[in-house]
């Protein structure tokens, strides 16, 4: 996960100040920002990536996603 401050903090200040409707209105960037889990310190944010693709794995819905990708496109 290293770099995740330069990658996300570039990007935030970029689409604070667009003019495109979706970025405006006072809780979009603060959520952008939670997003990105920057009040994390690099091990809370390995633990919670690791439980997160954990959840994932063991998710029917993945399972079931999984599935659909490999009938219709081959993918597994």
């Amino acid at each position: 996960l290293p770099g995740r401050n330069s990658r996300s903090q570039g990007g935030i200040p970029a689409v604070a100040g667009s003019q495109l409707p979706c970025f405006h209105g006072s809780s979009t960037i603060r959520h952008l920002k939670e997003r990105f889990h920057m009040n994390l310190t690099e091990e809370q944010l390995q633990l919670l990536v690791e439980q997160m693709v954990d959840g994932s794995m063991r998710s029917i819905t993945t399972k079931l996603y999984d599935g659909f990708q490999y009938l219709t496109n081959g993918i597994m």
